[in-house]
Parts: C-alpha cells; structure tokens; sequence
C-alpha cells in the first residue's frame, strides 16, 4: 500500500504575514491560532502539584477518579447518563482526531466523511490511513462506503452549532450505512445565546438524538479551551461502550497513557463548574469587543454562534482579508486552510489579552 504525501503543514505559509503585523508600530495582535492565553486556574495548577509522584505507569483507560469525573461531568453539563465503560482519556483530542482511522482499522475502499468547512486533522486521519476522505454535509450524500463520520458542533472555524434535529438525522444515516458517528464537541461551552451561563450546545449522546441507543456514536471532548489546559493535552472520548473499548485495546498495545500528573489535573477541573464560567465570560467580553469592530470595517459575520472565533467575509479573497489585517499589524487565519469553499473568508480567534483585542478593535474602527 503506498500512502499518497501529505499536504504541506498550512499555517507556515502565515509567516510572511506574521512578519508585516509583527512590524505595526502598535504591535502584532496575533489572532491566528486559537491556543488559550488566559491563566490555568489555581485549584487545577494546585492538582497537578500534588500529583507529581507519578513513578508508576499510568493507567491507559484513566484512573477511576478520572473516569467517574467525566461521566459525572457528562450527566451534569451535557444530560447524557454514562458509566465507566464509555469513556476513555485521551492525550489531547487532535492526535484523537487524526488517528482514529488507524485505531478503529481502516484504509483502502473505507470513506471518512467530515465536515466541507473544517479543521484539516479530519482529512488528515482519513490520508494516514489511505482512506477515502470525503467532505459533505449532506447526510444523503454519504457515500456507501462510508465507516466513519467526524461532525463538529460547536464547529471550529464557523462556529455553527447543529440543532438536536440535525444531529439526529446525522445520526441515523451514519447508522443506515453501518458507520460509526463522533462529534467532536470540544466548544461546547463556549455557546453565545443569551443567557451566558445556560446549559451547552447540544450534545451528540443525548438522548433527545439517539434516545436510549449508544451504539456507533461517540462524542469527543477537551479541557482545552474551556480550562485553559491546552498544554496540559487534556481530553477525553465517550460513547458506545463496545467501541471505547475497542479503542482501549489498541491504545494499550501503542502505548498511547495519559499522564497520571494531567489526569489528576482533569479530575478537579471537570468537577469545578465555576472556573468555566469565568472564562466564558472573558470570551464574552472579547467577541462583543471585536465582532462591532469587524462590521464596522466592512466584514460580514456568519454563524459565530459559539466558540472561539469570529467566521467573517468581505467577499474578496482570503489572503487580501489576511493583508489587510496584517497592514493593520492583526495576523488571522485564512480561510482557505479549512476547505475549498472557504476561499473568501478568514478566522479571527478570541485568544488575545483584552488590551491586545482592545487594541485590534480601534484598528479596525479607524478604517470607516
């Protein structure tokens, strides 16, 4: 089997831009990379400190403190009823994302299916493996040869978040075609409906979209953005008890563990809901300052209903949208990184100080 060569990594073609904004006399707003620069909160910090007598392997499946914090986490922030056999940690949700074609056994003649405006890890896993990727949206448009469907509500650009309706219908397609079905919902709390405090997005094992039925549908899930934990590469998987335990098997002979030190950090932030809710509210503050500041220089927004980005056109070009901010010293991601159809957007993250995003918006308002 000869694998085809994978594609360039898609933001080292940013450094030319990089370069401009970092040349702005007031400083470059780096609003490229969605990777959290607020303060991990003290009572994880605290966790991870006493947990470094760590001399013993870890346990591949996570510690029973971890695994009952998730299927509490899930009962009480998502409405889904789990035990310990349906969830699994994992070392980040990206390496997840891009292997779990490999771990579930795929290859040739098997389709990936995945979103037409996505992160590009989608399409990488299927290329690993010489897969099939196919990006539709369209539940009827799934090939027949489909074994794995990634959906992304909250979704990373656009922020588009698919109803309980939707999410259904994916649902059962997936299983018409015999396919497993995971939805990687790593924003989910991070939704921008008022009131700011509310339940989540929806999620994928509720039981509102597949009722009492588990069976070939995962959600995926990291402390990333919602803790500030994106270093400590903390996450985790949940589902259909049969698959988890599949991907268990295969994650021990690869030795794929979590640290013990990060479990230990995660036990405590999925068990504290007010941490959460201090950083939504930093995003909160963040996007109503950018987003009126982007309209105001001529940029439409689209979808942005949740996560941690702004979705925003000026029905030109992409890289001219990334030269025009990279003028006003604001490096963003070009759209084009998340599929051919997005060849006219660009993604601004929220992952900026208050001073810098302050900074970016009356940038932005001084050209009116």
């Amino acid at each position: 089997m000869t694998r085809a060569p994978l594609p360039d990594y898609p933001w080292d073609s940013l450094r030319p831009y990089a370069q401009k904004s970092a040349e702005h006399p007031l400083g470059v707003v780096d609003l490229s990379v969605g990777s959290p620069i607020d303060p991990t909160p003290a009572i994880i910090a605290d966790a991870l400190k006493h947990a470094t007598e760590a001399h013993e392997y870890p346990a591949t499946a996570g510690s029973p403190a971890l695994r009952q914090a998730i299927v509490d986490w899930y009962q009480r922030r998502r409405g889904v009823t789990l035990e310990s056999a349906n969830v699994l940690p994992t070392i980040g949700s990206k390496e997840l994302v891009a292997l779990l074609p490999f771990l579930l056994g795929l290859g040739e003649g098997d389709a990936v299916v995945y979103p037409v405006v996505a992160y590009p890890s989608y399409a990488i896993g299927a290329a690993l493996v010489s897969a099939e990727a196919v990006a539709e949206d369209n539940p009827e448009k799934w090939p027949a040869n489909t074994k794995l469907v990634w959906l992304n509500s909250p979704a990373n650009p656009t922020g588009e978040v698919l109803s309980t309706q939707q999410l259904a219908r994916a649902v059962a397609r997936a299983r018409e075609l015999g396919a497993l079905i995971v939805n990687d919902e790593c924003y989910a709390e991070l939704g921008w409906d008022e009131p700011w405090n509310e339940a989540p997005t929806p999620c994928i094992l509720h039981p509102d979209v597949i009722g009492a039925d588990q069976s070939s549908v995962l959600s995926v899930y990291s402390l990333s953005k919602q803790s500030n934990l994106a270093g400590y590469r903390a996450a985790f998987i949940a589902g259909d008890a049969e698959v988890i335990a599949q991907l268990l098997k295969v994650r021990k002979h690869a030795g794929l563990m979590q640290p013990e030190p990060v479990q230990a950090a995660m036990t405590v932030a999925l068990a504290d809901d007010e941490h959460v809710s201090e950083q939504r509210e930093r995003y909160r503050r963040r996007r109503a300052v950018l987003l009126p500041a982007l309209q105001s220089a001529g940029f439409e927004v689209l979808h942005s209903e949740a996560g941690l980005y702004l979705w925003a056109t000026r029905g030109e070009n992409c890289w001219q949208s990334v030269d025009f901010m990279a003028e006003l010293g604001i490096l963003v991601g070009p759209g084009e990184f998340y599929g051919d159809s997005s060849s006219e957007f660009i993604r601004l993250s929220l992952t900026a100080t208050d001073e810098r995003i302050d900074s970016a918006a009356q940038r932005l308002a001084s050209q009116r």
